[in-house]
């Protein structure tokens, strides 16, 4: 989207917009997965596709929206490279209610799958996040990316830890943080402040795995993530 000065989303905007997306295109009749695995490498096909025009001249013209409303979150929607070309080459079929249609409905779908439930006890927490963060861990530990193949992008290891991040570990971090959201009551104080540096962490992961865009200062996974919800 270079050229497009304030139209095109910043840094932050991409990160709402791919993690509200969970990685599949939200056109529902499509819901094809954004990251496909070729045997050798992960493939990034997703396209963030503008609701009301970038351009004035562009497919649903944005009248009077300024340039920084034609980059808000609000106007973009992540799409396939094929449904992107099809809503924009097609635009009197794909008006600008059908598109938010569309996003609305898979932005209810996906808070229905990493949806949370209020459980009767720290323990019944714990017992949900355990296997998430265990499955995390070890994919981690059998994939390191510290090691240097994590540099090399022809390295086949480097492409599994790619896929294990976008198909795994981001979404396993989604419900760990829904399910301790809706369970906010059963924490100490400490533990809230762990779990705001684990959202930063997962923000993070999100933005460097899913976009092109990497945090300057990545926060790193706080280690008393293991111990969350854990009574002595």
């Amino acid at each position: 989207m270079a050229g497009r000065g304030k139209a095109a989303p910043d840094r932050v905007t991409q990160q709402r917009l791919f993690a509200s997306s969970a990685g599949y295109c939200q056109n529902p009749a499509c819901n094809t997965p954004l990251f496909k695995d070729t045997g050798s490498e992960v493939v990034h096909i997703a396209e963030l596709a503008h609701v009301f025009a970038a351009n004035a001249d562009g497919p649903r013209a944005p009248g009077e929206l300024t340039e920084a409303e034609r980059g808000a979150f609000e106007n973009l929607i992540v799409l396939c490279a094929s449904c992107h070309t099809k809503i924009d080459k097609a635009e009197a079929d794909y008006p600008v209610e059908l598109l938010r249609e569309w996003k609305a409905s898979h932005q209810a779908a996906i808070s229905k799958i990493f949806g949370a439930t209020k459980l009767a006890s720290r323990w019944e927490v714990r017992k949900v996040i355990e296997p998430l963060l265990a499955e995390n861990w070890s994919l981690f530990e059998s994939l390191n990316p510290n090691l240097p193949y994590s540099e090399n992008p022809e390295s086949e290891i480097a492409a599994k830890w790619q896929g294990a991040m976008r198909q795994r570990i981001l979404p396993n971090n989604r419900r760990i943080l829904a399910m301790l959201d809706e369970n906010r009551e059963y924490m100490t104080a400490g533990e809230v402040q762990v779990l705001e540096q684990f959202r930063q962490h997962v923000d993070d992961l999100g933005l460097r795995h899913l976009t092109d865009v990497a945090p300057a200062d990545q926060c790193l996974f706080p280690a008393a993530m293991t111990t969350m919800m854990v009574d002595e």
